[in-house]
């Protein structure tokens, strides 16, 4: 199923029937019918059905990229707020820098914004890393937060939409997956633009034909950009 494809459904509602397609991520079979858990978009690909869902509190798994606050510094590391249910914590054994155990606010202050990586989930709660490219404290941009079951549309099949506004602003885009997004650009009206048209995604995520539609949306207002 293409994007254009792609189908509002809630939560009970036939995606599809018959013995030729198989449940997916938040979709059960009864009956010989494929019903929807989630209030999200139906897609289906190579006859597995899936729903990607619109609503709901970010769901943290492991490799995800995620961008986060520091609420408390402790003696061994920080605790990091990513919006989800349990804060993830940042140990001073996952910075890859040296770090001063008796001033760990030289890296990592209260409030700071950083860049990390959820490298385990297990019974204490979530560990993230610095040790990746592209990881760290955030310096300068603006971040700016969207609902976190929408980042699948916002970054595109293949990152294509994310590219699309980055081509389109000339801004480099960092997008959390819990739903935080970070920009940064030559000015802040050029930041402001891409903020502007990705706030437009996440307005439109039910919409068919979205990539069409974004890219008369930049036609309309590229004098912003520039």
């Amino acid at each position: 199923m293409s994007e254009n494809k792609r189908k509002p459904v809630v939560p009970g509602e036939v995606i599809f029937e018959g013995d030729d397609y198989l449940p997916g991520d938040g979709t059960e079979k009864r009956d010989n019918k494929i019903y929807s858990l989630r209030y999200g978009l139906a897609e289906e690909s190579n006859h597995l059905v899936k729903v990607i869902p619109l609503s709901g509190r970010y769901e943290p798994r492991r490799g995800n990229v995620v961008i986060g606050k520091v609420e408390l510094i402790t003696f061994n590391g920080w605790v990091i707020d990513i919006g989800s249910p349990d804060n993830a914590f940042l140990t001073l054994m996952e910075v890859p820098r040296f770090v001063n155990k008796d001033n760990l606010e030289e890296v990592l202050d209260m409030g700071d914004m950083v860049i990390a990586k959820i490298s385990s989930i297990n019974k204490r709660g979530i560990d993230l890393t610095l040790k990746s490219r592209g990881l760290g404290k955030i310096e300068e941009g603006i971040v700016f937060k969207v609902n976190s079951n929408k980042v699948p549309r916002i970054i595109g099949k293949e990152g294509s939409m994310i590219k699309m506004i980055k081509d389109e602003t000339g801004c480099n885009i960092t997008v959390g997956q819990n739903g935080m997004i970070l920009i940064k650009g030559d000015s802040v009206e050029k930041e402001l633009f891409a903020k502007e048209a990705i706030k437009q995604i996440e307005k439109k995520t039910f919409i068919s034909g979205l990539t069409d539609a974004m890219v008369e949306w930049f036609k309309q207002n590229k004098e912003k950009g520039e």
